[in-house]
């Protein structure tokens, strides 16, 4: 099925603060994932000078049928300057908060938990203000590599489930939704506030969306975003129904009521859309 109009949004994406922030992320060398996987939101994010940086290359190690992000199974080595240059954007944009995430690199010893902890770190030394939030694949769920990001102590540790668990071989057939959930109990373990994400629009029931809210809560999950699924292209899965603003408003009270702390819901909500304020109504 084509992607309904109701789904498209309108949004200035060549204002002069975004093509400032275009500008600023070649400059540093960066990568957003604001760009590299066309989010909707993108006007709204670089319109305030703010961006959800993306580490570790543009190339993903998995090809997950809803991303837009290009993949390759070897990438290519990392940028060992990128932890400070992505340290020097956040100092010169000010940024009170920061999301930092990264394409899933499988083909690393620690699938990247070094480089984002060394990222962690050059932020905090060049802006010790700055609460960090990192969205992170699932590193296999290597004990050792979680325990490395741990350690850094990011004020936010986000990783998504994306879908029911029904679904995952449909729509992401290189991970798994318990190790997902594992990954998320064992940073809350470690004391760290947890956050993780799905979409909807991919076949899901809302029964099922239910189990996963309270599948997150009983791991030790914090907050939980929820957000419409926009099809990249025809090469990716069709969009199967789009929620009414009331339906995304229901959803969130059963979140609320199983007991997680904050559900974020709507229509173009993404994992790191909103996240310093979604964070701070926690707090």
């Amino acid at each position: 099925m084509s992607e309904p109009a109701i789904l498209k949004k309108k949004t200035t994406v060549l204002s002069p603060q975004v093509t400032e922030m275009k500008r600023l992320l070649r400059r540093h060398r960066l990568h957003s994932v604001c760009e590299a996987a066309h989010c909707p939101n993108i006007g709204d994010c670089f319109g305030k000078k703010t961006a959800t940086f993306l580490i570790m290359g543009d190339l993903c190690t998995r090809n997950c049928r809803f991303c837009d992000i290009g993949h390759a199974p070897h990438p290519g080595p990392l940028d060992p300057d990128e932890p400070e240059d992505l340290a020097r954007a956040v100092a010169e944009l000010g940024l009170r908060y920061v999301v930092i995430t990264s394409v899933t690199r499988d083909d690393l010893d620690d699938g990247g938990a070094g480089h984002f902890a060394k990222t962690i770190t050059a932020v905090r030394a060049v802006s010790p203000a700055t609460l960090v939030e990192v969205l992170t694949p699932d590193m296999r769920g290597h004990t050792a590599a979680l325990e490395t990001v741990a350690d850094a102590r990011p004020e936010v540790f986000n990783h998504n489930v994306e879908t029911v668990p029904r679904l995952y071989g449909e729509v992401r057939p290189q991970a798994d939704y318990r190790r997902s959930l594992r990954v998320l109990s064992f940073m809350k373990e470690r004391g760290l506030t947890t956050k993780s994400g799905l979409m909807v629009g991919l076949g899901e029931t809302d029964d099922e969306i239910r189990t996963v809210l309270r599948d997150l809560h009983d791991h030790g999950c914090d907050i939980a975003t929820i957000g419409q699924y926009f099809r990249p292209s025809h090469a990716h899965l069709p969009v199967t129904r789009d929620l009414t603003d009331a339906e995304f408003a229901a959803l969130r009270e059963s979140g609320l009521s199983i007991g997680l702390r904050e559900v974020y819901a709507g229509r173009f909500v993404r994992s790191s859309f909103n996240a310093a304020e979604v964070f701070e109504s926690t707090r």
